[in-house]
């Protein structure tokens, strides 16, 4: 068994992949297009995973322009170095943070939480250092 990717719905490809690649710094590994079924799938790496880690996928339906997120969907994990800066960048850059970079209720692990553009919360974990 092998864990392939997580699929987000996006409403918006330019203003997605400006957040998920210039923002965060994903890479677009692989693009597929179906004009039979309107749409369009983004495949990204994370910075420092090779093409063949598991990716995150973006699926832009064409005939699409809003979605509701529901309340199963929790967020989307990624390890940072510094989640400090991390946050600082993503400011800079126009990102939204929702909540700022700190340590956890109870713990010593540092996090933060970010939104992309359609709304999905996205958690920053700092690294563990050993």
């Amino acid at each position: 068994m092998k864990y392939l990717h997580t699929m987000v719905r996006i409403s918006n490809v330019d203003r997605s992949l400006d957040f998920y690649c210039n923002k965060l710094g994903f890479r677009e590994v692989r693009r597929m297009e179906s004009p039979q079924g309107r749409f369009t799938l983004f495949y990204l790496a994370a910075p420092g995973d090779d093409d063949e880690d598991a990716q995150l996928e973006l699926t832009h339906n064409w005939d699409v322009t809003e979605y509701e997120l529901g309340n199963a969907f929790g967020h989307i994990a990624i390890e940072v170095d510094d989640v400090y800066q991390a946050c600082e960048q993503i400011k800079k850059l126009g990102g939204i943070i929702t909540r700022e970079a700190g340590p956890m209720k109870n713990s010593t692990t540092v996090l933060a939480f970010i939104k992309d553009p359609d709304g999905y919360m996205i958690e920053l974990l700092e690294a563990k250092r050993t």
